[in-house]
């Protein structure tokens, strides 16, 4: 054997050093180091040659760079979304290097430089069934095979352009994502054989630009995920939500919800795996699963984030009100009234209906994102009360234009309506959720989370607020309307002289004349509907007149009107009332033109 230069050995000796020193920078003692020194499980029984697996100097196939194997003839089936913007086409190129090991259906030890009757013997025929495994089905992972262009990232705002995407994800010759665009099979240090670590997200915002990312409570929230139910074949790789990022929710590959990649195939079971008491700091599940709530538990497969509002079918999903990749903390603590109707840290950039009717892809107020379930949809929740005039749509409810509303889309200059609290007054905004709230909100004044998740008292209602007819009052009977309205007030008849007679000595609820929402202009008028009135046809009966049989309510003026119905078998032909003092009792009651019978 021939000596060796003191020098070139001294060489050999520092390389091994170094490559032993920090070994995941090359494939020698990667996961792709299949040699016979390699330290997976699988490797070869006694070939030393470390790129022999994938490379050879000679006999290669006509593919840089001098590829050592025969690629798939597979077809593969590949992603689709109803929210892609991209044309995803069958895997080539680097994928299908790639994917000579990773589809499972070629033999490792199968390399041109050996003659197909001498294969490399290997530990393992092919690759075994697991992660590594993608099978010929990639619909479950992150798509390959499209051109990453400005067509692209002009079609779909949230994907970058791709001349200010990092150089270190390189794209194939003609502009496509590749396996190699995201894994280096040369370099295993990030681990995965990333490019880009996928530490607090860092590989995916290089190409993905969602809307309100870099302040979302999951893109910056330092909470451990420790007590999170995850996928049981593949744990979170690092211990906090920020440092998970996308991959809280998210896998990459071979995940068990196909579109959109997500870990659980129960869209809610994504969020209400940590928003159970168990990650955040207040339990969603139970709140769902009160007597009156948004559970999205009761249905599956029927949400999706194309669809119309106006054709979908009836359900509800966390992300049909939050939008997970821009939801923010939300400081708000006890208030009464309203802060504002604009969208607040929970809903930002959450799509939904305008007053007029338009679906918009960001709403601005709370009550549009409301009105794509509740609004002009074709499954409308059915009306809990018969009404003389009937209408389920809130969009339609709420116009400004109507006879009377309460003030969710805009203000009401109403000067009759004198019994609201501070800092409520004439002019006033409320919003949605000052009625429909979870019992236990905070803005509430209870300890739990904010928001319409789930009630003890339906619809949905913050507060209780009986329908029942004979019903005793008492502040908690009427305590959602006793939020805003001065109880005193409204026992002392300061607007109408007879509500003490109605709702103490007659027992008769609220809801029996009046309609909360509003009543739409296409039904009704300013004389028969103002302040909210529309008649309970469980409790109030069409009175015989002499213009037929009829309810009726008709305003004659400030603090004045006149009814026609049967109410509690009492008749009212045009029987009229008026408070001409105001905060005392009644000044009169009946009169010629009609009486009670």
């Amino acid at each position: 054997m021939s000596r060796q230069p003191r020098a070139f050995i001294t060489v050999i000796s520092f390389a091994l050093l170094v490559t032993h020193a920090r070994a995941d920078e090359s494939v020698v003692n990667s996961k792709h180091d299949l040699s016979a020194q390699g330290p997976g499980p699988i490797r070869a029984v006694s070939e030393t040659e470390i790129c022999i697996f994938c490379h050879t100097p000679h006999n290669a196939a006509p593919q840089t760079p001098l590829w050592n194997r025969e690629n798939p003839r597979t077809h593969y089936r590949i992603y689709q979304s109803s929210t892609t913007n991209a044309r995803i086409n069958q895997p080539s190129g680097p994928s299908k290097m790639c994917l000579s090991c990773h589809d499972g259906s070629m033999a490792l030890g199968n390399v041109l430089s050996r003659p197909a009757s001498h294969p490399i013997v290997m530990t393992a025929r092919t690759i075994p069934p697991g992660t590594t495994d993608l099978t010929n089905d990639l619909s479950d992972d992150h798509p390959i095979g499209f051109r990453y262009d400005r067509a692209l990232s002009n079609a779909d705002r949230e994907v970058r352009p791709p001349e200010v995407v990092t150089q270190d994800l390189p794209l194939g010759v003609h502009g496509e994502v590749h396996c190699t665009t995201c894994h280096d099979p040369h370099n295993n240090e990030l681990g995965n054989f990333l490019r880009i670590s996928d530490q607090m997200a860092a590989i995916c915002v290089a190409c993905h630009d969602m809307k309100g990312w870099n302040h979302a409570s999951h893109a910056v929230s330092r909470k451990p995920t420790t007590g999170r139910s995850v996928d049981p074949n593949e744990q979170l790789k690092y211990t906090s939500v920020s440092e998970n990022g996308c991959l809280v929710c998210h896998k990459i590959h071979s995940a068990p919800q196909r579109e959109r990649l997500l870990r659980f195939p129960r869209e809610e079971d994504n969020c209400l795996n940590c928003h159970s008491g168990a990650v955040a700091s207040y339990n969603i599940a139970a709140n769902i699963g009160k007597r009156s709530g948004h559970d999205g538990r009761y249905r599956r497969g029927v949400h999706d984030p194309a669809e119309i509002p106006f054709t979908m079918r009836r359900h509800v999903e966390c992300v049909d009100c939050h939008n997970p990749h821009a939801v923010e903390h939300d400081p708000i603590g006890p208030v009464r009234g309203t802060l504002g109707q604009t969208v607040k840290g929970p809903n930002l950039h959450v799509s939904g209906v305008n007053l007029t009717g338009r679906e918009i892809k960001d709403s601005m107020f709370l009550y549009e994102i409301c009105f794509k379930c509740h609004g002009d949809g074709i499954q409308r929740p059915r009306l809990r009360t018969s009404r003389q005039i009937s209408q389920t749509n809130t969009r339609l409810e709420f116009q400004l234009s109507n006879p009377s509303f309460h003030p969710v889309a805009g203000p009401r200059r109403n000067q009759d309506v004198v019994s609201l609290m501070a800092p409520l007054r004439t002019g006033s905004v409320i919003t949605c959720t000052d009625c429909h709230n979870s019992d236990d909100a905070r803005s509430a004044g209870g300890s739990g989370p904010n928001g319409p998740h789930g009630s003890l008292f339906a619809p949905l209602l913050v507060r209780n607020y009986d329908t029942h007819d004979f019903t005793t009052e008492t502040p908690e009977a009427y305590s959602l309307c006793y939020g805003c309205h001065n109880r005193e007030s409204i026992l002392n008849n300061d607007s109408f002289p007879l509500h003490r007679r109605h709702v103490v000595d007659i027992r008769t609820p609220c809801g029996v004349c009046h309609d909360a929402h509003g009543i739409y202009r296409g039904q009704g008028n300013s004389v028969n509907h103002g302040s909210l009135i529309n008649f309970d046809l469980a409790v109030v009966m069409p009175a015989d007149s002499p213009s037929g049989r009829r309810v009726q309510y008709e305003d004659t003026g400030r603090f004045s009107g006149n009814c026609t119905l049967v109410c509690h078998g009492m008749t009212h032909i045009n029987f009229p009332y008026a408070n001409t003092t105001r905060g005392g009792v009644t000044s009169r009651l009946g009169g010629s033109s009609g009486g009670v019978r």
